[in-house]
């Protein structure tokens, strides 16, 4: 089995706010105004453009948008979150995941606010624990062997051991519970025992192996199959056990020997031998040791370290992929050299792997001034680690002494912070923003990974294939669209009954119509005369299903007495569906959208189907 030769990365990256001085009082604003002051300002200095439009219940128009770098910003549960773009190459994603930290920290700065807050880098709240995430982003082929429970336990087992390289350290530790047990898995509650420091912040966050509605209960393998491309193609590894680094080097080594690791699996040459008796225990104790020995049991009864298997991993991979180009032997090279390193100790690896950076940090200091570990004044030097002000923040210190190792380079940073990488889609989408913002602010749009739509009516423009910039395409869409588009005509024609029939039983500029007559590739999972059913390529649930009628309906104001029929069909299909997905014991909801200001994006009428975990009432 071949692995894709070409390569997609992208990093979203939540951020944590500290509010440092309120001035004597005068610093009024809640950590949730700070943070929707700093994204607006940033869309005002003509960064991006704002949705216009519901991308979610909890996701209105303004909560976010895309940038001219073509990456995203927007607010997610109250933090601030950065999505980097595509990017086809390591030197790329760590440029423009930096470029995403210096906007932040710039908008904060000219607020003039950089003494009374800071943004911080990290994922846990050392007061509360509460924690937020660094999710990694990784394109494979369709036929990767995502499916399989031993290739999903392999994957773990990686992920798990590569801690020792990846994390990012923290004073202290947690026990959280699960949010339920939907799949029968059922932790055992750890009793709290007093820890000094740990090498990763997320471990204690982590109570399953896998699981496919992490938002709920989080994993270290997240199994759900969202592509956010062309899905007869590609799958997207979307993961989320692993830490926000500081160093350039620990977010290269991060996801440059995960890509390996993915491509030997796709190549059938990872060992099965590698597996862990239980990897989630196995990160707790491997973050939690603190003597750095990492022992970990594997599934055959076998005892072994995390430093062992990561280097017969990298073994494997030396055999099979070494010499494929010069990023992957860059990676091969350094992964050896840092294992080889932190077998003498963490100053080994000062400047390079941020746990052991902020350890030896922490234990100097915690010795010249003869504190305890969990002394505040520690715990506040943990937290100015992550510290993007580089007047106070301690990892800046490392780089500017040298000691930080360093892969891309400020005025690369700052040309990330305006402008797309090139060889993605981001480039074209990238284009797109520039284009809206310089030139055709005046016309209604909807954005997303996938594609865009111009005005209310305008037909799709689908970018499904990520490794197309679309560049010269959008350009000449956007010319033919300015010299058709009147801006009367879009409002007649938005919600017209009369449009809707006139053009029945199918419109050529819809994607459900499209999607139906099979000029746009989808997996259906039901299909007769009158309708077809589909995953939603966004799912809000773990089960997330579109029922669309073959027959073109913009909404539901569109339906007449002669539709009852058809209607009455949909709630049997539905019925149908939740049953096959189990959702019959459990419960399921289905919904159906009429109008923009409902949530409606795609204006022909489909009903989802939401099931698989909790679901609050009212919905939004």
């Amino acid at each position: 089995m071949q692995s894709i030769k070409k390569r997609i990365f992208g990093i979203e990256t939540e951020y944590g706010l500290l509010v440092k001085d309120n001035n004597g009082g005068d610093f009024r604003l809640n950590p949730m105004e700070i943070a929707n002051k700093i994204k607006n300002h940033i869309f005002s200095k003509n960064l991006g453009v704002l949705d216009k439009h519901y991308r979610a219940n909890d996701e209105p128009p303004g909560n976010g948008g895309f940038l001219l770098n073509g990456g995203r910003l927007y607010l997610d549960m109250g933090h601030l979150e950065y999505a980097s773009p595509e990017c086809s190459n390591l030197v790329d994603l760590i440029t423009f995941d930096r470029a995403g930290d210096s906007l932040i920290q710039e908008a904060v700065e000219e607020l003039g606010w950089d003494n009374n807050i800071s943004i911080i880098k990290n994922n846990v709240d050392l007061e509360t624990n509460a924690t937020f995430g660094c999710h990694e982003n990784y394109l494979v082929g369709r036929n990767f062997p995502f499916d399989e429970r031993e290739n999903l336990k392999l994957l773990s087992s990686f992920l798990t051991t590569r801690l020792i390289y990846c994390g990012a350290g923290r004073i202290g530790s947690c026990n959280p519970h699960p949010f339920q047990d939907w799949d029968g898995v059922s932790p055992q509650e750890v009793l709290d025992e007093q820890i000094d420091f740990q090498i990763s912040q997320r471990a204690d966050h982590i109570p399953n192996e896998f699981y496919r509605w992490v938002q709920y209960n989080r994993a270290i393998v997240n199994t759900r199959d969202e592509p956010l491309a062309d899905p007869s193609k590609y799958r997207r590894i979307h993961l989320l056990v692993g830490d926000s680094t500081m160093s350039e080097f620990a977010t290269a080594m991060k996801m440059g020997t995960t890509t390996l690791m993915l491509e030997i699996m796709q190549l059938g040459v990872a060992k099965r031998e590698w597996i862990l008796a239980d990897s989630v225990k196995a990160m707790r104790s491997i973050s939690r040791d603190q003597e750095f020995k990492w022992n970990v049991t594997l599934a055959s009864g076998a005892s072994s370290t995390a430093l062992e298997l990561q280097h017969d991993i990298l073994e494997t991979c030396k055999k099979h992929l070494a010499g494929t180009n010069q990023e992957t032997d860059w990676i091969l090279e350094n992964w050896e050299s840092v294992l080889n390193d932190l077998s003498k100790g963490p100053e080994a690896v000062l400047g390079r792997v941020d746990w052991a950076s902020k350890y030896w940090m922490l234990n100097e200091f915690k010795n010249e001034e003869n504190l305890d570990w969990h002394d505040p004044w520690l715990k506040s030097l943990d937290l100015e680690y992550h510290n993007l002000n580089k007047e106070s923040g301690l990892f800046w210190g490392l780089e500017a002494s040298g000691d930080g190792y360093r892969k891309t380079t400020d005025p690369a940073v700052d040309h990330a912070k305006r402008n797309p990488p090139r060889g993605t889609r981001a480039q074209g989408r990238g284009e797109l923003i520039k284009k809206l913002i310089a030139q055709h602010s005046h016309i209604p749009y909807l954005i997303d990974w996938i594609g865009f739509r111009l005005s209310e009516t305008g037909e799709p423009f689908l970018m499904l294939d990520p490794f197309i910039s679309y560049k010269e395409d959008i350009i000449e869409h956007l010319k033919q669209f300015e010299t058709s588009y009147s801006p009367q005509t879009d409002r007649e024609t938005s919600y017209s009954p009369q449009t809707d029939r006139e053009t029945n039983p199918m419109n050529n500029d819809c994607l459900f119509c499209k999607i139906s007559a099979g000029s746009i590739p989808s997996e259906k999972i039901y299909e007769s005369e009158t309708l077809f059913a589909i995953n939603d390529i966004n799912p809000q649930a773990p089960t997330h299903i579109l029922i669309i009628p073959r027959t073109h309906r913009s909404s539901l104001l569109d339906v007449e007495e002669t539709d009852h029929e058809l209607m009455g069909s949909i709630i049997t299909v539905a019925n149908k569906l939740a049953i096959e997905q189990g959702l019959d014991k459990s419960g399921y909801r289905l919904v159906v959208n009429c109008g923009e200001g409902a949530g409606q994006s795609v204006f022909h009428i489909h009903y989802h189907i939401l099931g698989g975990r909790p679901l609050k009432w009212p919905p939004g």
